[in-house]
């Protein structure tokens, strides 16, 4: 809370985007200069006052009450800035250059003219800066031999302060240089990172859309193998009928409703079916609560088409009901590309007894899966690389993308990671999923 004001006083109270970060600085330089130039003001008040030096109170107090006034007007109109810029500008000309005609070189006053370079480079320009300077150093030198006001400093003494005052305004500027070219350098390197960003996220999203597809295209395939089947029921039932009534036999109530009831639910089944692969392709994330071991048992279902002409067993350990808040879609899309993986590598090597076993573990804050198949393992040398994009064993069978974005997912959307293992010619794929995401 206390930063928060604090960030609004030094801004005047004005929100500024990332394009505006050297007016921002501006506007917290520009408030500094007033604390400072009320703490020095009041400062030197109290001192004159104290050494009953009455000649700079009435201006110091005037000075005071209009640095109020134009810190409130800063803060109703911040077009006002560049006109109180040169107010502020011309005021501390105005009172450097007083503070050399009106007092005496013992008082050591004029040190405060060596703060006015940095003045003039926050709030002017290149160009304005060089007049305020030039304009300063005449006043200075003529300070000796005006006749309107007595002045303690001897022309050597002005001129020396002047030869400094060069220098030091000379050095501020090449430093001020240097800190704007250092400051545009990194403008660029963060211009340049965020088009790098946009361009690895634009590629994140074509990999995401090129790995959905390719999933599509298998499910596709499973869609027509789940569908093969009920379609067959339903077509022998109706011929079923249909013969019987060409034949002119009777068909009895109880036989016509048990006809019926098959059909109307391997039409449900196919539905079902219609329904499961359309909220797994429907392109806005969702969070879902529901049960691991069914959405488990979803994954499982997508890949039986692929599994009936085969000997591969899926062994779902089940354990307690576990609810989980997550994305549901996310989490299927992952445990498919590692199952279809393993489904792939067993029916390639016609592995003897082909099992994939599936297990659950419950953690304190999260789930523990692991998907262990007996497929003869991964070599040594490409166990660091399946997760890279289109690195693939299948050559022109794999788009190199299935594990590669299920990492992505687990990475971006769980904050987790997925971890392989591979010994005794098995493979162990382990993920962990929060069980609520924040």
């Amino acid at each position: 809370m206390k930063n928060k004001i604090l960030e609004n006083f030094f801004t005047s109270g004005w929100n500024f985007n990332e394009d505006e970060n050297e007016l921002k600085n501006k506007f917290q330089m520009m408030n500094i200069a007033f604390l400072l130039s009320f703490a020095g003001l009041v400062f030197g008040i109290t001192i004159n006052i104290v050494r009953e030096s009455s000649t700079l109170i009435p201006i110091e107090i005037v000075l005071l009450f209009a640095n109020i006034v134009l810190l409130l007007f800063l803060r109703r109109n911040r077009n006002y800035f560049k006109r109180i810029s040169f107010i502020i500008t011309f005021q501390y000309s105005m009172l450097f250059l007083l503070l050399v005609y009106v007092s005496k070189p013992d008082e050591l006053k004029h040190i405060w003219l060596f703060t006015y370079p940095i003045v003039l480079l926050y709030f002017g320009n290149d160009r304005s800066a060089f007049f305020w300077v030039a304009g300063m150093v005449f006043f200075l030198l003529i300070a000796p031999f005006q006749p309107f006001i007595h002045v303690s400093y001897s022309f050597f003494q002005v001129t020396y302060i002047s030869f400094v005052f060069i220098i030091v305004s000379i050095i501020i500027y090449f430093y001020q240089k240097r800190m704007d070219e250092a400051k545009s350098l990194i403008i660029e390197q963060k211009n340049m990172l965020k088009k790098q960003l946009d361009e690895l996220t634009k590629k994140d999203k074509i990999l995401s859309i090129q790995s959905k597809q390719a999933v599509m295209g298998e499910m596709i395939s499973m869609i027509a193998h789940q569908w093969r089947q009920p379609l067959s029921t339903v077509t022998l039932n109706i011929s079923n009928l249909q013969v019987k009534r060409l034949l002119g036999e009777k068909i009895n109530e109880r036989e016509y409703d048990k006809s019926l009831d098959e059909i109307n639910s391997t039409i449900v089944y196919l539905s079902d079916t219609i329904d499961d692969f359309q909220t797994y392709f429907h392109p806005k994330k969702e969070m879902s609560t529901l049960e691991i071991n069914d959405l488990i048992q979803k994954a499982i279902n997508f890949t039986k088409p692929r599994l009936k002409d085969t000997y591969i067993e899926i062994v779902h350990a089940q354990t307690d009901t576990i609810i989980i808040q997550t994305y549901a879609n996310e989490i299927i899309q992952v445990l498919l590309n590692i199952l279809n993986n393993a489904i792939d590598e067993l029916i390639a090597k016609e592995i003897k007894n082909p099992k994939i076993l599936i297990r659950v573990e419950n953690l304190k804050d999260a789930i523990q899966l692991e998907i262990e198949d007996n497929g003869g393992g991964i070599k040594v040398e490409y166990i660091d690389s399946i997760f890279d994009p289109y690195f693939s064993t299948k050559g022109k069978n794999g788009t190199g993308l299935g594990l590669y974005m299920s990492q992505m997912i687990m990475q971006k959307q769980f904050q987790s990671s997925i971890e392989v293992q591979s010994v005794n010619n098995t493979t162990v794929f382990s993920l962990r999923v929060p069980k609520k995401l924040a």
